[in-house]
C-alpha cells in the first residue's frame, strides 16, 4: 500500500490541508468532500485506490484542518471555495485529473469542470447533485432561507448543525447503524463547534442557492463535453434522491449509474464496493 501523507500547503496565503497517496506518475484523482465533513471521510477509500492513482484529498476552506478565516476576511460562497481549490490544483501540479465529488464537493468540482473542461478526465459523483429532481423535501427549510434571508429563517437552520443531526446524516438509511464508525461524525462535530463555524455554515446554506442556479450550466457542460461519469449513490440519502443520479443519463447517455443500499455517507458502509466500481470505471 502506498504511504499516506498528511500535508499543508500555502495557496496564495490560504493554508490548505490535504491527504496524498499513490505514485506521482499515476493517473491523478482529486477527492472533494462534503458537508459537514473533511478529507477524513476518504480514510478508507484512499488505501483501496492508492496502488493505481495519484490521489489528493483537500479539506475545503472552512472545513477540517484548512484555514477558516473570519467572515470579514473571507466571503463563504461556493464560488470562492471553488476558486481556492482551483488554485490548489495549480499549486500541487494537478493539470489533468479525474474528480470524485460528494455533496458540497459537487458544486465545487463542477465549477472546476466549467472553468477548465480540458483538465477533467472523468467524474465520479457520489451523492453529488446537479439536478433539481435530486433535491428532497429536506431542503425546504433552506429553500425558505433562500427566498427570505431573514434572521428568523437563518436561525431556523441551526438545528442542522447539532451533534444529533450530524450523527443522523451518517446513520439515516443505513440498514445496520452499528456498521457506521462514530469516528467520522464525532470529528465533524468537533470541527463544527469551533468558534465561528456555525455562522460560516449558515452562510453556505444561504449560498447553496447559487449552485442550484448553476444547474443548467452544469448540465450544458455535460451535454457538450460528454465526460466519463460514474454515479455511485447511497439510494437512501434523505437529501439527494436517486432521480438526481438517474438524471445524469439524460445529458450523458453513457453515464454509469450504480445504487447502494445505504445513506448519504455511502463510504462509511460501502468503501470497498465503491473503490471497486471506481477502479473498473477508470481502468
Amino acid at each position: 500500500m502506498s504511504t499516506l501523507a498528511h500535508r499543508h500547503i500555502d495557496v496564495d496565503g490560504f493554508n490548505v490541508f490535504y491527504r496524498e497517496a499513490g505514485p506521482k506518475d499515476a493517473p491523478k484523482l482529486l477527492l472533494l468532500h462534503g458537508f459537514p465533513s473533511s478529507s477524513h471521510m476518504f480514510r478508507e477509500l484512499i488505501p483501496l485506490l492508492a496502488d493505481r492513482f495519484h490521489i489528493v484529498a483537500p479539506d475545503l476552506p472552512g472545513f477540517g484542518l484548512s484555514d477558516m478565516p473570519s467572515r470579514d476576511a473571507f466571503s463563504y460562497t461556493f464560488e470562492n471555495i471553488a476558486n481556492v481549490i482551483d488554485r490548489f490544483t495549480d499549486v500541487i501540479g494537478f493539470d489533468r485529473y479525474a474528480v470524485y465529488v460528494f455533496d458540497y464537493g459537487a458544486p465545487t468540482g463542477f465549477r472546476l469542470a466549467l472553468k477548465h473542461p480540458e483538465r477533467i478526465t472523468a467524474i465520479v459523483s457520489q451523492n453529488g447533485n446537479a439536478y433539481e429532481e435530486g433535491l428532497s423535501d429536506g431542503w425546504d427549510p433552506i429553500r425558505a432561507y433562500w427566498q427570505e434571508p431573514s434572521q428568523a429563517n437563518r436561525d431556523a437552520l441551526r438545528p442542522l448543525l447539532t451533534e444529533q443531526t450530524t450523527q443522523w446524516q451518517y446513520t439515516h438509511g443505513v440498514p445496520d447503524a452499528s456498521a457506521v464508525s462514530p469516528d467520522g461524525y464525532s470529528l465533524d462535530d468537533y470541527y463544527m463547534n469551533r468558534h465561528g463555524a456555525h455562522e460560516v455554515q449558515l452562510d453556505l446554506f444561504g449560498d447553496y442557492r447559487s449552485n442550484v442556479g448553476l444547474y443548467p450550466a452544469f448540465q450544458a457542460y455535460f451535454r457538450k463535453h460528454q465526460p466519463k461519469l460514474l454515479a455511485v449513490w447511497g439510494k437512501n440519502d434523505p437529501f439527494f434522491l436517486p432521480p438526481g443520479a438517474e438524471a445524469f443519463k439524460r445529458d450523458i447517455p453513457h453515464a454509469d449509474v450504480r445504487f447502494f443500499d445505504t445513506g448519504h455517507f455511502a463510504l462509511e458502509t460501502h468503501a470497498t464496493e465503491i473503490a471497486a466500481a471506481i477502479g473498473e470505471f477508470l481502468a
